[in-house]
């Protein structure tokens, strides 16, 4: 029997034992964990007896670690020290023993098992299957004469195969084929646990083909901080140990994953263990990637991700001590002379964190250093401004030069959403012909279309596509698809434009009640006897120059014993002060102009040369903050910040400075403006063409109505 009629005789025992219990979309909580148990069942037969009798003997002795010695017994990763097999329960007839006989056969896996049949959570389906009589019936399917998931064959009596044994790729793969097809019937969630086959073969092809000639035999560790189901994981061993045979080398590779979707744990889990894996499996850690770290102190030579996207992780957060407390290495980092440099994102979606994760694990003694590939949306190009957590991982990952390439991926290739999505690939050890630069590649017609949708997924990366961008990122050569940029081009600072606040005052008998409850409430009622006097010298106004008009209330209040504070200032702005465009700038502070400096240089930051009392002074004027303005300017800008200040902003606003101390550098990536093709404007005679007919149309209505209306 094929692979695949194996596949499909798993399959279709959920519909002849499962379908008046069960719901179609959970047919996959009995069988997967069903067929693990009878593959692990059957490969544990052989040496049943053994694994018994080391059991009697380390009991009789008192041995309480056992495990060891157990596996040594049964030839696995793995053992069974019930003393059932799974076909000694087939002949349990009354439901309640088959129900405790089945209990104790599942209770004597070790531990390994139990921590996937316990996230499977199969135990909670036994009293379903009991109730609904069916778990015999279920037994018997899964131990049919006519399917083989032993690794050692089935003969005739004269000695001949009837069928063959199934080594441990071979029934992976067959584990691989049901999980696929359990995603394709529920694709509503599918794409949370399961990245297509196409695209996890491309982000293979991206971390591995580029370094394929300096692959040396010896040990690999591989990563995937969001597994799911392990595919990324198995897919990119099998192709590292394939890149390396080619090339005469021998290599191990050692894969590591975390998961917190528990059923998705369980199936990554045993998945390796019915590839007799099981060491690799116990790499396979349980529990969220962001608040609870499982590899803390590994590095890894590889990684490949799909990590959740548009997803929150507030939970994570709060467990970490909220972001004002949050301390992990992994996400504060020394940066551009920053000890505590943050990639702390929002809430809202987690998606780069995942990222920052894989390259606190990066090698940084090998020759090969670290290679990644994960998988984003959109928002991870560009979303969150200078400063934020997400531009901050932008910038930390290109002012270190880790970014090789970002590839745009076809629209509608994952099984739970359309949206745009993207390969970013990143290295610590780049090619010299890469180093301070990034590729941008646009992929997104490079597809073959679906005959029949899966959930969202119409197109898939045949072989030609897969290899057409991967010859497009090794080539590294500047095309309408290909474009190639130095670092510096998504940089950028965020300019703080301020105005000057300028201010009249007029005394009217309106404003000066106003300005007396105000007083009254600030304690300050000696203050309202200055402002009265200079009314009563000045006249109530308007007076433009709020800068005099202060001098004066304060050569009053001198003269009643009152010293002007900030305070008292400051009251007077907001009490009597009212915005007018024609008013004189709020002059902030005062000071000494320092010899050589450059006074048209200085005024773009808001120090304004002048002369007061017949001395070469320098004036600072108060910000408007109603009129404050932000300004992106570009890395590349020619000239800089200055250059793009009088080119862009003074011509429109004279009075206009920059706030140096608030200029925040920020990065992000617009694969529409480098990409964008316009659409080529209609001519006239197909603008006629349709107004014409639109003419016609509306004719015909207007006959209708009018002949109705008769």
């Amino acid at each position: 029997m094929s692979n695949l009629n194996i596949s499909n005789f798993i399959w279709n025992i959920a519909d002849d034992v499962l379908r008046d219990v069960y719901v179609r979309g959970k047919y996959r909580d009995v069988i997967l964990p069903m067929t693990v148990i009878r593959r692990l069942d059957a490969v544990l037969e052989p040496t049943k007896e053994a694994v018994l009798s080391m059991k009697k003997q380390l009991d009789k002795v008192g041995v309480a670690n056992q495990h060891a010695a157990l596996c040594q017994a049964s030839g696995e990763a793995f053992y069974n020290t019930s003393p059932f097999r799974l076909r000694d329960l087939t002949s349990r007839s009354r439901r309640q023993q088959l129900k405790a006989d089945f209990e104790a056969y599942l209770d004597g896996f070790s531990a390994n098992v139990q921590e996937v049949l316990d996230k499977f959570k199969f135990r909670n389906q036994i009293p379903t299957l009991v109730e609904a009589d069916v778990l015999g019936s279920l037994l018997e399917k899964f131990l049919d004469p006519s399917i083989n998931l032993s690794p050692r064959p089935v003969l005739y009596p004269d000695g001949r195969v009837r069928l063959p044994g199934l080594d441990n790729h071979t029934m992976g793969t067959i584990f691989e084929e049901l999980i696929r097809r359990f995603n394709e019937e529920n694709n509503e969630e599918a794409g949370e646990h399961f990245t297509p086959r196409d695209v996890v073969e491309l982000m293979a092809h991206l971390i591995f083909l580029p370094i394929a000639d300096h692959i040396q035999s010896g040990t690999y560790l591989v990563y995937d901080g969001a597994c799911g189901t392990g595919g990324m994981l198995t897919v990119a061993e099998e192709t590292l140990i394939k890149l390396a045979t080619e090339h005469g080398k021998e290599v191990s590779v050692h894969l590591y994953g975390q998961e917190v979707n528990p059923e998705t744990f369980a199936i990554s889990k045993a998945d390796l263990i019915l590839k007799g894996e099981g060491n690799e499996a116990d790499n396979m850690k349980f529990g969220s990637t962001l608040s609870v770290d499982a590899f803390p102190s590994r590095e890894f030579d590889f990684m490949l991700s799909n990590p959740p996207y548009g997803k929150s992780w507030k939970t994570d957060l709060e467990r970490m001590g909220g972001k004002k407390d949050l301390r992990d290495s992994r996400f504060i980092v020394d940066h551009a002379g920053d000890p505590e440099f943050s990639l702390i994102t929002r809430s809202s979606d987690g998606q780069m964190m995942f990222l920052a994760n894989m390259l606190s694990k990066m090698k940084k003694a090998s020759p090969l250093g670290s290679r990644i590939a994960e998988v984003h949306n959109g928002s991870a190009l560009f979303t969150g401004d200078a400063g934020s957590g997400e531009s901050n991982i932008r910038r930390w990952i290109i002012e270190n030069d880790w970014l090789e390439a970002i590839i745009a991926l076809p629209l509608n290739i994952f099984y739970n959403t359309g949206i745009a999505t993207y390969i970013w690939v990143l290295s610590n050890r780049k090619a010299d012909s890469r180093k301070g630069k990034v590729q941008l590649i646009d992929a997104t017609s490079w597809f073959k279309p679906l005959r029949k949708n899966l959930g969202k997924k119409n197109c898939e990366l045949a072989p030609d596509d897969i290899k057409r961008i991967c010859d497009a990122f090794l080539q590294l050569k500047e095309d309408e698809t290909s474009k190639i940029f130095p670092n510096e081009a998504f940089g950028y600072w965020k300019v703080t434009v301020e105005r000057p606040l300028r201010l009249k005052v007029e005394m009217t008998d309106g404003r000066l009640r106003a300005f007396r409850k105000a007083c009254a409430e600030a304690g300050e009622h000696n203050l309202v006897r200055a402002i009265e006097a200079v009314t009563e010298a000045r006249g109530p106004g308007p007076h433009l120059d709020f800068n005099a008009f202060v001098a004066e209330v304060e050569d009053a209040a001198n003269k009643l014993g009152l010293r002007m504070t900030a305070k008292r200032q400051k009251l007077l702005m907001s009490a009597l002060g009212q915005k007018d465009a024609a008013a004189e700038p709020v002059i902030r502070k005062t000071s000494k102009s320092r010899a050589g400096s450059d006074a048209m240089r200085e005024a773009l930051y808001g120090r304004y040369h002048t002369t007061i009392g017949g001395k070469a002074s320098v004036v600072e004027y108060e910000p408007d903050t109603e009129l404050r303005d932000t300004e992106q300017v570009p890395f590349l800008e020619d000239g800089g910040i200055e250059a793009f200040f009088q080119r862009e902003v003074l011509p429109h606003a004279p009075d206009a400075w920059i706030d140096a101390s608030k200029t925040v550098i920020g990065y992000e990536i617009s694969f529409t403006r480098h990409f964008y093709k316009p659409q080529p404007l209609r001519t006239l005679d197909e603008i006629e063409a349709d107004i014409r007919a639109l003419e016609k149309e509306t004719e015909g209505l207007l006959e209708d109505v009018l002949v109705g209306g008769h």
